[in-house]
């Protein structure tokens, strides 16, 4: 790798592991541009970056580079309804009609919120054919979903709801607040925080945006997927990687996927829920709020994704699938991003990318760095 997308930024000699995983990602030619920080106890122990922002690799990825995270996004979003319970604004177990009455249609009187946060809602996409353009228009994207009826009998099973689950949950916390979910963000968690994280990002900060590098191959090919329901949630409206890099989809709030952001803000909100709710003297949560995470919704195979899957409230939790650790919470974004959370261990290992790998639940990259932060605490 050239000198000019070598790795920078700082690492506690403790964590110099994840160094040299993240450095191994760059040498086996798996990353092009990638950052990766580490948060114990709720303070940044290690802040890294390196190689480039463009596939040529004639542009450096920098210390402020952001890119599209897609479904790390939604941790972001679920934490702010997680905080709005913990203040007693929602009541995860009320109906959601409560907030959005609206949404009573189709016999949907008995989704509750947690439901909603835990893709058990039965609304994993939209029956109505939809354009990537009806994504960037809030009114049309919720109202379709309040009047549609949930495909699955909500509360028996997930399935993933890849990118209507930021527009249900981000309308109750609009309903609730009187913002939307990305104002509501940035005012309630990314600004006290001082992590740089947008869900509907600002045209000032389109000169540090760095594109996507989209897989060779699709990420869903409709011929040879047999689950029908993988193919209803990913395939409507018709969506490729490259979408990310128009400006439309950068103003747009779209809070399951279109979160912009490095591994430094992803895990400057997260080290939030590591750390008991606590960061760098900014309390957002109480342990009772954290420990809301933790209420199993569903166990089982993923109607959608078609593999065994743990939600609690706005994460997922160990299982077979992802052996984590039992205090331990993680979502991640397709292509790579990833993010876990161990309440045990106080540690918070986020990862971002802009060179995306086939598959729609991560590989290998995120993963090495963060069994690499484990093995650093184990060796203290």
């Amino acid at each position: 790798m050239a000198e000019t997308g070598g790795i920078q930024g700082t690492c506690d000699e403790r964590f110099e592991p994840v160094r040299e995983a993240f450095q191994k990602n760059f040498d086996d030619g798996l990353d092009v541009g990638a950052s990766v920080a580490v948060y114990l106890e709720g303070e940044p122990v290690v802040d890294l970056w390196g190689g480039f922002a463009d596939q040529a690799r004639t542009v450096p990825w920098e210390r402020d580079s952001i890119t599209n995270v897609w479904s790390t996004t939604k941790t972001m979003t679920n934490l702010c309804a997680l905080i709005l319970a913990d203040h007693n604004e929602i009541d995860l177990h009320a109906p959601v009609t409560t907030y959005w009455p609206e949404f009573k249609a189709n016999d949907k009187e008995r989704i509750e919120v947690r439901h909603l946060l835990s893709h058990t809602a039965g609304l994993a996409g939209w029956e109505e054919p939809m354009r990537v353009e009806d994504l960037y228009d809030w009114e049309k994207a919720t109202s379709l979903l309040a009047a549609q009826q949930p495909w699955w009998p909500p509360g028996t099973a997930s399935g993933y709801h890849a990118l209507t689950q930021g527009y249900l949950v981000g309308e109750v916390v609009r309903r609730v607040t009187g913002q939307t979910l990305g104002a509501f963000f940035a005012a309630e968690v990314a600004g006290p925080l001082g992590a740089d994280f947008a869900i509907g990002l600002p045209p000032a900060d389109d000169g540090r945006t760095v594109r996507v590098i989209t897989p060779d191959a699709p990420l869903i090919d409709p011929a040879t997927v047999t689950n029908p329901l993988l193919v209803k949630t990913f395939t409507n409206p018709p969506l490729s990687p490259e979408v990310s890099w128009d400006e439309a989809w950068r103003r747009a709030e779209i809070p399951a996927a279109n979160g912009q952001s490095n591994a430094r803000g992803v895990g400057a909100v997260q080290s939030i829920v590591s750390n008991h709710g606590e960061a760098r003297g900014v309390r957002l949560l109480s342990e009772r709020g954290c420990r809301a995470i933790f209420e199993e919704q569903s166990n089982g195979e993923d109607l959608v994704l078609g593999v065994p899957l743990r939600f609690g409230m706005g994460y997922g939790l160990a299982n077979q699938t992802v052996p984590i650790g039992p205090a331990a919470c993680f979502w991640g974004g397709l292509g790579g991003s990833l993010v876990i959370s161990d309440l045990d261990a106080r540690l918070t290992v986020a990862y971002v990318m802009n060179r995306m790998e086939l598959g729609l639940l991560g590989d290998t990259r995120g993963m090495s760095l963060a069994l690499a932060a484990a093995a650093s605490l184990a060796q203290r």
